[in-house]
């Protein structure tokens, strides 16, 4: 049977790959978590945000309703209280 030391005790080797597989298995559940961050509301419905804001800049918040109310709608559907 094949023993690693490791911090002053002994590991077998079938505990080191058990040990192993733990880590990985830790790991993909910590990238999971990262991948699946909620939303932010910057960072949401960048094409109509794009479009609204340079509308705005160019012509004043007044001729742009309909941009406005399209990324709204967008924000809505996603679940962003507007």
């Amino acid at each position: 049977m094949d023993y690693t030391y490791n911090s002053h005790k002994k590991i077998s080797s079938s505990e080191m790959s058990s040990l192993s597989a733990a880590s990985v298995e830790a790991s993909a559940a910590t990238e999971g978590a990262e991948q699946k961050k909620p939303l932010k509301p910057c960072c949401a419905c960048p094409e109509t945000k794009k479009a609204r804001d340079a509308c705005i800049i160019e012509k004043g918040e007044e001729s742009c309703t309909d941009l406005i109310e399209a990324h709204k709608e967008c924000m809505r559907a996603l679940g962003f209280k507007i």
